[in-house]
């Protein structure tokens, strides 16, 4: 596989971007090839400025489940641009999206648009501690909820307490609000709820994490978050923003039955461009300026680009209802993984749910952040490599999902299983 043309540019860029990426993960830092410069995209392909071209496992971290390029999407957006792509001020498309995402996720009353995930993340805790006046949060081990401060934070070195800052810059005064549980183990949030029952304002939660990898809840995990919750009037924080349109249409609530207080969303519902949004019940959104006292504001807020963009998703998403096709093909992958792994003798972990998926070179259960550490991460480097020149784009580390679109064709799932197949029997 020819690379020329993106390491030149990739070398280029080191000297002016830091890293030479605008985020950490696509500098395929620890594997043993440089990241593609993607120039184009149709469907569920992707093309490098090598003119390589890979069958896309990635989709833009989750967002394009119509695939790239989808005609209705692209016409949208192009109608909207000629009447104009910032106003900075409301818009019917806006009141539209909002509307079409509280029909779908019951637990809403009110929503409110951002620009990003994390943008999302960060203005639900605000609001948690605002709505609460209690000022620590509880997140989980391994469940990524963007880069603001109180939430790039990990376990301490003793027993599941205060958390520590996992990167320069962040204050531990302000690491120190955010106490830090084990994804799937009950008995360590009821720890941290025992250290300090009347001042935890909520939980954040991966109700389906996808950032460690795609891991699914275990043992009612949900309803005791959700009891715990109630039992010490803390809120619950459904972090949607990976999951959200993804394991199913209407969301981890509708999954698991389990009714959270706020839900962050984003990547779906901007359909390809940037957004997010947090939204939950009406007496605790009310609490959001300009009717509240807790501030969050955004020039770009609502762009009528990300809005049109989004509602064209959603509705082509519900006029399709693609999501038991969806299932199926990653179903058609565990099948052919399993039958592969029986063949060479082996029993890597392939955790899915709707259209998300995750392969573990781990021979066991994945379930919780350790299980994802024991990863043989050498081994998964070399598949990486494998699978690129096989043409086959997949997340450039063992912590991330994968994601299968409606493009994506049974000959397309075939080359990929297959290509599995030789990886192991080269290894």
């Amino acid at each position: 596989m020819n690379l020329q043309r993106s390491k030149e540019l990739f070398d280029k860029s080191q000297k002016c971007i830091p890293g030479g990426v605008n985020s950490p993960v696509r500098s395929f830092k620890g594997m043993e090839i440089s990241p593609p410069f993607i120039k184009s995209a149709e469907g569920c392909y992707i093309i490098d400025e090598d003119n390589n071209t890979y069958i896309d496992y990635v989709l833009s971290w989750g967002p394009m489940i119509l695939g790239h390029g989808d005609k209705d999407v692209k016409d949208a957006i192009g109608k909207q641009l000629n009447l104009g792509t910032s106003f900075g001020a409301p818009t019917l498309l806006e009141l539209q999206l909002a509307q079409e995402i509280l029909d779908i996720y019951e637990s809403m009353d009110m929503i409110r648009m951002v620009c990003s995930g994390t943008e999302a993340t960060m203005s639900a805790i605000r609001l948690a501690r605002g709505y609460s006046k209690k000022e620590k949060i509880i997140k989980f081990n391994g469940c990524y909820h963007g880069h603001g401060d109180c939430l790039l934070v990990e376990a301490g070195s003793g027993a599941l307490t205060h958390g520590e800052p996992n990167s320069p810059g962040v204050l531990a005064d302000i690491a120190k609000h955010t106490l830090v549980a084990e994804y799937n183990d009950i008995s360590s949030v009821e720890a941290l709820f025992k250290e300090n029952p009347d001042n935890i304002a909520g939980i954040i939660v991966e109700p389906i994490p996808g950032n460690m990898g795609v891991l699914l809840p275990q043992n009612d995990f949900l309803k005791n978050l959700r009891s715990l919750c109630d039992k010490y009037n803390s809120l619950l924080i459904f972090d949607e923003v990976m999951s959200g349109f993804r394991a199913s249409f209407n969301g981890a609530e509708k999954l698991f039955g389990v009714e959270p207080d706020l839900i962050t969303l984003g990547k779906v519902i901007g359909g390809g461009l940037p957004v997010g949004a947090y939204g939950g019940k009406r007496d605790i959104m009310k609490e959001i300026s300009p009717i509240g006292p807790v501030y969050q504001a955004g020039t770009l807020s609502g762009n009528p680009l990300a809005m049109t963009a989004g509602l064209t998703t959603l509705n082509k998403l519900k006029s399709l209802n693609p999501y038991q096709d969806l299932s199926n093909s990653v179903k058609e992958m565990a099948k052919d993984i399993k039958k592969t792994n029986s063949k060479f003798g082996k029993n890597y972990c392939f955790n899915h749910i709707g259209s998300m998926f995750t392969l573990f070179f781990y021979e066991g259960e994945v379930t919780k952040k350790s299980d994802v550490d024991k990863c043989d991460f050498t081994l998964f480097s070399k598949y990486f490599t494998f699978m690129m020149e096989r043409g086959i784009y997949i997340a450039p580390s063992q912590y991330e999902a994968g994601f299968v679109s409606v493009c994506h064709t049974s000959q397309d799932l075939e080359k990929t299983a297959k290509s599995y197949y030789d990886f192991l029997q080269q290894v």
